[in-house]
């Protein structure tokens, strides 16, 4: 039998696949699984965007190949959107560019900067994708580790300078999964200085900034002074519209940096249904601030009620002021936060995710997903207080 490509023997298995198949193990065993493992929106798209799409897919003129960077509305649609949220004007022609969902364009931006050899600069814990596509390009990740005496923030200073020479990207992700912490502009600033310094490309995830407690706005690494020229940042339309399945995103900077991972995608995919595109339009354009605000409200609310019950369990977790996760310790009397997730699963029906999964120094931690209908989401505290108490 033919065998596959020794390159996959690098990575581990992926966390939410695992998670997945853990879960239907319970689910085969007559567990009433709750699951608050994924991050995967329980809410509905809103039904303008639904709507949208719907007229859009039944124009035969959407029915062709899309624009292989993303049809010309899309593009300006973004540029606008981007220009009144974070007064950063961005050129549609060049420096914004559609993505099948931010995860593809965060993958295949490494294959396009990324030579057997060169470092790649990883946060840990981190998404398991950046350091799972570095391996597969033949790179090296070099571990930032994310600590919480720091807010979850890298110290940079602590990079040794051959590495940071050798390094080609660095990768951020703020507001932060799994962790939920947030970064300011000052930090930014210094991410850029950092990149000057040794010559390197930032990829900032920014997959959740419009994502948060009510009133706050997480900032855009772009809005730092030259970041221009060493940073791009990449959003996704999954989490703050409810459209995960979707698969919609994009990236924006400047177009010499973009043009690389344009030209690997242009000989990959064909791009996204302009259907689609036509929707995210909608969405970017037409969805009031009362959608955010009550989608805020209802995350803050569920929020309470996860850290009040693993306070009055005994349980440490980060108060988060963006993101839909809770990022907490295990309690010392299990092992690992491996057999912790395990207990929880076997006990209480609950899924939870191992904080060791998204690195090394994710252990100790496990990560809740707000994700849930509320009912449910009680459901789940209520056997935790029952089996942890």
């Amino acid at each position: 039998m033919v065998q596959p490509a020794r390159r996959l023997e690098r990575i581990p298995p992926y966390l939410f696949a695992e998670l997945d198949r853990l879960q239907a193990e319970a689910a085969a065993r007559g567990v009433d699984v709750i699951s608050l493992g994924i991050g995967d929106p329980d809410q509905p798209t809103p039904p303008h965007i639904v709507e949208a799409l719907q007229k859009a897919a039944a124009d035969p003129a959407n029915h062709p190949y899309p624009s292989y960077a993303g049809s010309r509305r899309f593009r300006q649609a973004v540029a606008r959107w981007f220009e009144g949220r974070f007064g950063v004007r961005l050129d549609p022609e060049g420096e914004v560019l559609a993505l099948i969902g931010s995860k593809e364009g965060l993958a295949h931006v490494i294959w396009a900067y990324v030579d057997p050899g060169d470092v790649v600069l990883v946060p840990d814990p981190g998404y398991p994708v950046y350091k799972a596509h570095t391996l597969l390009a033949g790179g090296e990740p070099y571990v930032l580790p994310l600590r919480e005496e720091r807010g979850w923030l890298p110290d940079l200073e602590q990079v040794p300078p051959d590495v940071a020479r050798r390094a080609k990207l660095l990768f951020l992700n703020y507001p932060n999964n799994p962790t939920g912490a947030v970064a300011t502009l000052e930090f930014y600033r210094q991410v850029v200085e950092f990149a000057r310094t040794y010559d390197l490309l930032v990829i900032q995830d920014a997959a959740y900034t419009e994502v948060g407690e009510p009133g706050y706005r997480a900032p855009s690494i772009l809005q730092a002074e030259g970041a221009r020229d060493v940073a791009l940042e990449f959003h996704s339309l999954s989490k703050p519209f409810n459209m995960t399945g979707w698969r919609i995103g994009f990236a924006v900077g400047q177009a010499g940096l973009l043009r690389p991972l344009a030209t690997l995608k242009t000989n990959t995919d064909s791009g996204q249904f302009t259907a689609i595109q036509e929707a995210a339009v909608v969405a970017l354009e037409q969805t009031p601030p009362t959608w955010f605000q009550r989608l805020a409200q209802l995350y803050e609310a569920r929020k309470e009620l996860v850290l009040r019950t693993l306070h009055e369990v005994g349980i440490a977790a980060t108060r988060p002021r963006a993101t839909f996760y809770i990022w907490a310790r295990v309690p010392e009397r299990f092992p690992s936060d491996g057999d912790f997730a395990a207990f929880l699963l076997r006990e209480a029906g609950v899924v939870v995710s191992p904080g060791s999964a998204y690195g090394d120094h994710g252990a100790g931690y496990f990560r809740v997903s707000l994700t849930v209908p509320d009912a449910r989401l009680a459901e789940a505290m209520d056997r935790l207080r029952r089996v942890l108490a």
